[in-house]
């Protein structure tokens, strides 16, 4: 029973005077909280006695007291102040996980949790292994070390990451409050950088400080073959390299290479913009010249660009601007644009020669997935006809010798509409880098509706000469200009441009005739218009024919049919099934076709050809146009041709197989011939040399034969001029030979095949894609390696002697006869050969190299070799004979970071 289930009396008593004032009753209460808090106040206001109703037992009494005493106290926490110390915080604010091999040992004293072998510690974004980790949970400090092992070497380094940042040092100290840190001999990675630091002071994520640091780019860290040593450096992840004296040591060997400072930009971007240092080099007739120096501009992830120069003392220089650009699923190009000011010799000199030379290059490719019914490519190469044989910074082979610059630029879209129309925009060029002429169409417009089939019943069968009757139209417009090197890009260029415009609707069916041939026959007619045409006069005062030029809209129209007939004959020879070649399956597929085309005099008319008017001549006024004049005589023509595949079933050398193997004789073995009915035996002939050619692929497919043969069956008079009469007639044999040609191409090589080289800069130059003229050199960009990354897995297990040597090698051969006027002679014999071979792991060797029979002499000759130095990379090319005679030296290290620290030395070419 406690004091609430009686009755109580309280005296107030005053605490001055001690004069009892009252007493008050309390009755037992429902809530107990009341009779407190009313207990609480009457002990406030100082009542000296409070008892029960139940006096008999003093003991209870007492006990009441007691609890009153206890309510008192509790009535007096409002007048105790708070204390205003916080409580104490938990010194981390994450859960910590952590694990050790041998044991984790917790001392409550020292407050420390040490982690022994193979130690792990997780808090936050913080990962750190090592052999021994040592927590410091008051502290909020963590220190981790490497163990020695039984042969007293170091093992368990530790291993600090936090976030993107990765550290390994000797030792570590690392306060998580802070996030400061003090690492000894310090290991890092950032981008292609690998640092290395004695002392590396954390102040935050974003600074640090080393002292006695060393960077390189090389894989091995603390055995570098070169390395940037410097005592104070400022580090600021992902931003930059702030340094102070920096000296640059090659195997451990102090240079005299050496910075005040040095700024480092780094970032976690694909590129940053920067300068391009130039080279330095010399040359005998342009004199000290610094090359290749520029600036990189990172302009966004979709493009940049590239603006390098070169500079002479005697006054050349060069400028050349690229750019690359792509978007995913969109498009992918790059831009080249080049201009180079030659200067040769010094001005007074009888040698002093100055001249600009450019080149333009364009390539775009779109993605077939962005537009499905719309495609838009480009492929320009074009600038002057001098440029690859002159130009300071290009050694291309391959373009000098080719006389042709070309270029084309195409739209085309499909409109799938019933019938179908397909469009196409295209503008082409053609350069003769020999005669210097230029042939262009701004732009080539062609269209054409698919072939619609009137007489195809609702059930689309077409089968039958009348079903399978189909027409189409196609249209083929064009800007044509013809101009030269010197007038390129200038207006008198356009003087001479032809306008003009095809129209064609050819009508056509095939059908199958006696089961066994395929026939087909097809009319076409044709309406071609042109914006200008000729007029032929004879001038008295000039004594000549005068040409002139009639503008205005005019046209012509013709027509011609043509038919053809088609078998395939199969054939099978057996020898039988134990032999070694069981079967010869021969495939036979002649055909003959016929053509004619009327004669359009109408469109001819005469001019007098001298004063007095008795020579009269024809002319078309549509000559020299795009699509050339109509013909003025009959054409009517029967051709012949049989193309023949022979292909053999011989027994696999695998005996696990059961089936016979097939294996290609020939692949194609043509004949072809026409006979014309309307040759008149002077200026036409009616029957025309008889072509034969074939190939085949021999050797495991590696090797390709090509030949071929021109057969004339007319004799030739003492001069040289074909005759009327056949040969047979003239005491000599069925056909005369009057040309043969053959080419062997063979590539063979121990490499596992691996993707193709990238040469489209080579092609698109004019080279081949091959390096039988040798591998062409852009002197201004030395990335360009022959190591690819796939020796590296051949040299995990010998690092000097490689067991299987890589190699590769090409080859072709080419034969020409010439007989046309009885010379019967070789005209052409020459082989050309390239060959590269790893001749250690870290060194590449190659040739390109041939022999030209009829000349007597050696071709176009190279030599190039190629050392990986491991984050260091040298190579030299060498053309020792030839008007194309240089050499090239090059060291540099491979980094794109550090891609300027390089040594280039080069000849200039003989041009």
């Amino acid at each position: 029973m406690t004091i609430f289930d009686k009755k109580l009396y309280v005296s107030l008593t005053c605490q001055k005077t001690s004069h009892i004032f009252t007493k008050i009753v309390f009755k037992p209460l429902h809530t107990n909280l009341f009779n407190i808090v009313l207990l609480s106040f009457f002990l406030t206001l100082g009542c000296g006695k409070v008892y029960s109703q139940d006096t008999n037992k003093k003991k209870k009494a007492t006990n009441a007291s007691k609890q009153l005493d206890s309510i008192k106290t509790i009535t007096t926490i409002d007048s105790i102040k708070v204390d205003s110390i916080k409580p104490k915080k938990a010194f981390l604010d994450g859960k910590v996980k952590y694990k050790a091999k041998d044991y984790a040992k917790i001392d409550q004293k020292r407050k420390l949790i040490t982690l022994y072998n193979e130690a792990e510690l997780y808090y936050q974004d913080v990962e750190l292994k090592s052999g021994i980790i040592v927590l410091d949970y008051e502290k909020n400090e963590v220190y981790a070390g490497r163990l020695k092992d039984s042969a007293g070497v170091y093992t368990q380094y530790p291993n600090f990451k936090q976030g993107a940042s990765a550290v390994e040092p000797d030792s570590i100290r690392f306060n998580f409050k802070t996030k400061k840190a003090l690492i000894w001999n310090s290991r890092s990675e950032q981008g292609e950088f690998r640092i290395k630091a004695n002392i590396t002071k954390k102040e935050n994520d974003s600074v640090y400080f080393l002292k006695g640091a060393r960077f390189t780019t090389a894989k091995d860290i603390d055995n570098p073959e070169y390395y940037f040593q410097t005592n104070k450096v400022k580090f600021i992840p992902g931003k930059k390299v702030i340094t102070g004296l920096t000296n640059m040591v090659i195997a451990d060997v102090p240079t005299p290479i050496a910075l005040p400072f040095a700024y480092f930009p780094m970032s976690s971007e694909k590129s940053i913009s920067g300068l391009i240092l130039p080279s330095y080099n010399d040359s005998n007739t342009r004199g000290f010249s610094l090359q290749n120096g520029g600036y990189y501009f990172a302009l966004s992830d979709n493009y940049d660009l590239t603006v390098l120069g070169d500079y002479y003392t005697n006054g050349s220089y060069a400028m050349r601007f690229e750019s690359a650009y792509a978007k995913r699923y969109k498009y992918r190009g790059n831009i080249n644009i080049r201009f180079e000011n030659l200067i040769s010799s010094e001005r007074g000199y009888p040698d002093y020669s100055k001249q600009n030379i450019y080149n333009i290059q364009w390539s775009h490719s779109k993605d077939t997935k962005a537009s499905p019914n719309s495609s838009f490519s480009a492929s320009v190469n074009m600038g002057s006809s001098k440029y690859f044989k002159q130009s300071i910074n290009q050694a291309n082979i391959g373009s000098n010798l080719n006389n042709t610059l070309s270029s084309s630029v195409s739209y085309s879209k499909t409109f799938n509409t019933l019938p179908q129309i397909r469009t196409s925009l295209t503008a082409t060029h053609s350069q003769n880098t020999q005669t210097q002429v230029i042939n262009m169409t701004l732009p080539t417009l062609e269209a054409s509706v698919d072939r619609i089939y009137p007489f195809v019943g609702k059930n689309g069968v077409k089968k039958g000469f009348i079903k399978n009757i189909n027409f189409q139209y196609n249209l083929s417009g064009k800007n044509s200009i013809v101009t030269t090197d010197s007038l390129f890009f200038k207006p008198q260029m356009f003087d001479n441009a032809k306008i003009g415009a095809k129209h064609s609707i050819p009508i056509s069916t095939n059908f199958k005739l006696f089961k066994y041939f395929s026939a087909s026959t097809t009319a076409n007619y044709q309406e071609v218009w042109q914006t200008s045409t000729i007029n032929k006069t004879y001038d008295t005062e000039q004594s000549k024919v005068v040409e002139k030029a009639v503008n205005g809209f005019d046209a012509y129209r013709t027509y011609s049919f043509s038919s053809s007939l088609g078998t395939t004959i199969y054939g099978t020879f057996n020898f039988g099934e134990d032999k070694k070649i069981k079967a010869i399956r021969h495939v036979m597929r002649p055909s003959v076709s016929y053509g004619y085309t009327p004669s359009f005099e109408k469109y001819y008319d005469t001019y007098a050809s001298d004063a007095s008017g008795t020579i009269i001549k024809e002319y078309s006024r549509f000559e020299g146009g795009i699509f050339g004049a109509p013909g003025n005589s009959n054409s009517n023509i029967v051709g012949f041709d049989l193309s023949n595949t022979f292909e053999a079933k011989v027994t696999d050398k695998d005996s696990t197989k059961t089936e016979p193997k097939k294996i290609m004789l020939l692949n194609n073995l043509n004949f072809s011939t026409s006979y014309n009915f309307n040759a008149d035996g002077i200026t036409s002939f009616a029957w025309q040399p008889l072509r034969v050619s074939g190939g085949t692929q021999l050797l495991d497919n590696k090797m390709n034969v090509n030949f071929g043969a021109t057969l004339n069956p007319y004799a030739i008079d003492n001069s040289g001029k074909q005759m009327n009469i056949f040969n047979i007639d003239n005491g000599g044999s069925l056909f005369r030979m009057t040309s043969a040609n053959m080419t062997l191409n063979y590539s063979i090589s121990n490499k596992e095949k691996s993707k193709k080289e990238d040469n489209s800069q080579n092609t698109r130059n004019g080279g081949r894609e091959d390096d039988l003229f040798g591998r062409s050199n852009d002197l201004n960009d030395q990335r360009k390696s022959q190591f690819d990354g796939s020796e590296e897995k051949d040299n995990e297990i010998t690092e000097f002697f490689n067991a299987k040597l890589p190699w590769d090698m090409t080859l072709a051969y080419s034969l020409t006869y010439g007989n046309a006027m009885r010379e019967n002679k070789i005209i052409g014999n020459s082989i050309m050969i390239s060959a590269n071979m790893d001749i250690t792991p870290k060194w590449k060797g190659g040739i390109s190299t041939g022999y030209d029979f009829v000349q007597k002499g050696v071709t176009f000759t190279q030599l190039r070799f190629e050392r990986d130095l491991l984050s260091w990379r040298m190579d030299f090319n060498w053309t020792p004979i030839g008007p194309y005679s240089n050499w090239n030296f090059f060291i540099g290290i491979k980094s794109g970071v550090l891609s300027d620290i390089k040594w280039n030395k080069r000849s200039t070419i003989n041009r």
